[in-house]
């Protein structure tokens, strides 16, 4: 993981507070659990209940916790997380409904949710000249970064299930491939443009995660340990409470400082 990356620092005398928290290595854990928590979550909503309802009220959590989030005046840990938790369970879903829902293959959906995130770099960076989430103090920056992460979840979901499905690694090795993989901006973030390393590494911590949680969850005859979507969901979400009421209680990281 990357433990920090200094991302286009705040203008001086720029008073307005940020919406975001600062990146260490306390967001990218509580990343890496809310991007398992939503392939978890997503899966065994979908098999206890009927998959319509369950894409509905993933909907609607989805609705109400950025809602939540955009009622805020500056960031919070509690509002911030429980969004990107249920951005991962929805992204999750809408990634799920074109492959399952209406027979889209892994590496279709895969494109075209890879094209739509690239069309929302290229709108947000046109509007606001600037894709660095150290910018994102007012609504209309939150709009195209909750776009962004709401993007990068539904390709991540559908890129973590090609390697796993269409490729046959299998989930352990997928989760070897993608672990691999997400060094390459942590060791080329000392070269390399630092936005471009933070969504490089965003991007690539939700098919690691959600590889993680399918291989923890998922029946042994598909490659998992069979632990079961349940169990798995209630333990990551503990421990993303864990993480999220540290950070909570000890204000790290805070970006009002």
């Amino acid at each position: 993981m990357i433990a920090a990356v200094p991302i286009n620092l705040r203008l001086p005398g720029d008073t307005r507070a940020l919406r975001v928290p600062e990146i260490t290595a306390y967001f990218w854990i509580a990343k890496g659990l809310s991007t398992a928590l939503g392939e978890s979550m997503s899966d065994y909503l979908v098999t206890a209940m009927s998959p319509i309802p369950a894409v509905l009220l993933g909907f609607v959590a989805f609705a109400v916790a950025l809602a939540v989030q955009f009622a805020m005046r500056r960031y919070n840990p509690w509002a911030y997380w429980f969004a990107v938790a249920m951005v991962g369970v929805f992204g999750t879903m809408a990634a799920d409904v074109l492959h399952v829902g209406f027979g889209v293959p892994y590496p279709v959906s895969a494109l075209l949710y890879g094209i739509v995130l690239a069309g929302v770099y290229v709108l947000w960076f046109r509007v606001e000249r600037t894709l660095s989430i150290h910018s994102v103090d007012r609504p209309r920056r939150e709009v195209f970064y909750w776009a962004a992460v709401v993007a990068t979840f539904a390709l991540g979901t559908a890129v973590g299930d090609l390697t796993a499905m269409t490729l046959h690694l299998g989930y352990f090795w997928s989760i070897v491939l993608f672990a691999a993989v997400i060094t390459i901006p942590a060791v080329g973030r000392r070269w390399w443009n630092p936005i471009f390393c933070f969504w490089f590494a965003y991007v690539l911590t939700r098919p690691l995660g959600a590889s993680i949680a399918d291989w923890l969850g998922k029946p042994a005859d598909v490659g998992g340990l069979g632990l079961g979507g349940g169990p798995v969901s209630a333990v990551l979400a503990a421990l993303m409470t864990a993480v999220v009421a540290y950070l909570a209680v000890t204000r790290v990281p805070s970006t009002s400082d």
